[in-house]
C-alpha cells in the first residue's frame, strides 16, 4: 500500500553572498516524490535572496540560481495546492541534494536564516 508523507531538510545559511551546498537520504521506503515547497525562519530573505539547484537522484530538477520565490507559497493559497508539482519523480538512490546561494538584493540586510525544504513523497508501506 502507497502513502502520501512529508519530510522536511533544513539547510542553515550563515554567511551572505556565499553557496551552502548539503545532501538529504530520504527513508528506504520512499519511492516517489511528488511535490516541493520553500519556506523559511526568514521568508523575506529567502524570497529576496535566496536561489538554488536541486536534484533528486542525480536528476536535476531545478537548475542554478532558480530563484527561491518561485518555489515557496503564501499564506493566501490553499493548503493543498502549496506544493510545487513535481509528478512522480523516482527517488532512486533516495539522495536529494541542494545548493543554495544567498545573493544581496533590493537592499535587504543579511541575518542567518534557514531554509525549510519540503517534499511530499509516496510511502510504501514496510509490510508490503
Amino acid at each position: 500500500m502507497i502513502k502520501t508523507e512529508y519530510k522536511r531538510f533544513d539547510l542553515k545559511v550563515t554567511q551572505a553572498n556565499k553557496t551552502v551546498s548539503q545532501s538529504f537520504e530520504l527513508d528506504k521506503n520512499f519511492v516517489a516524490v511528488k511535490g516541493m515547497m520553500l519556506t523559511s525562519d526568514r521568508r523575506d530573505l529567502l524570497f529576496f535572496r535566496g536561489s538554488q539547484r536541486i536534484e533528486i537522484n542525480k536528476d536535476e530538477l531545478f537548475p542554478s540560481e532558480y530563484l527561491s520565490e518561485m518555489l515557496m507559497s503564501g499564506i493566501n493559497v490553499p493548503i493543498n495546492e502549496r506544493y510545487h508539482n513535481l509528478g512522480s519523480v523516482d527517488t532512486g538512490n533516495k539522495i536529494v541534494k541542494m545548493e543554495f546561494t544567498d545573493s544581496d538584493a533590493f537592499g535587504t540586510a543579511f541575518a542567518p536564516y534557514t531554509v525549510y525544504l519540503f517534499l511530499k513523497c509516496d510511502k510504501k508501506d514496510s509490510n508490503d
